[in-house]
């Protein structure tokens, strides 16, 4: 997909300047060793391929008692994309489909969160792959925050999201071969971040 998901990014922007000049919230980094986005797109109708992006890099800025007033900006390379058949990244990642150049990145900046329970949320915001941005919507789920549990990590806050959405190749310009391959592709998103203030100190 070129053009099939240069785009993907995640997951999950510094949202407004009212939202990013909270002054509860706090700027959370990711843990890249336990974040992660899978995707899949049918085949045919015959078979699901799944396929990842990793190498995450961003940050959250987390107001833990008014969730609104939180954002997410999340960054990875279109490189880094594994669908775990040698031939088949390479053809993703070339002409026809993701036409990928060295520094390609997808991103996700979070533009507005609507709070809709204790742990949940949809989050808006852009999404950019192949240097089309679109605007999307992810269904999060705040699956904990607070003191790590990990003995290493010396009670460090740490915080963790699932998130899902589904995205439109031909959104992005990533339509090649569509409909033998299919043009919606599902996308699972999970984050942990750790309170960046533990990180430095």
């Amino acid at each position: 997909m070129t053009r099939f998901l240069s785009t993907t990014a995640l997951v999950a922007a510094m949202a407004t300047a009212a939202t990013a000049a909270s002054a509860d919230a706090e700027m959370y980094v990711l843990d890249p060793s336990h974040s992660q986005i899978v995707f899949s797109w049918d085949h045919l109708g015959l078979s699901t391929t799944w396929g990842m992006f990793s190498g995450f890099g961003g940050e959250i800025m987390f107001d833990a008692e008014e969730a609104a007033n939180s954002s997410v900006r999340v960054s990875m390379p279109t490189s880094s994309i594994f669908t775990g058949w040698e031939a088949r990244d390479a053809n993703l990642l070339g002409d026809g489909f993701f036409d990928v150049s060295e520094g390609d990145m997808i991103s996700f900046e979070s533009t507005g969160i609507e709070v809709t329970g204790d742990d949940t949320g949809l989050i808006t915001g852009n999404l950019t792959i192949a240097g089309a941005t679109v605007e999307i919507v992810l269904d999060a789920v705040l699956n904990g925050a607070g003191p790590s549990m990990m003995p290493d990590m010396n009670g460090a806050l740490v915080a963790g999201f699932d998130a899902t959405t589904t995205l439109s190749r031909t959104d992005f310009g990533l339509g090649a071969l569509t409909p033998f391959i299919g043009d919606e592709v599902e996308v699972w998103i999970s984050i942990e971040a750790i309170r960046e203030a533990d990180v430095s100190g």
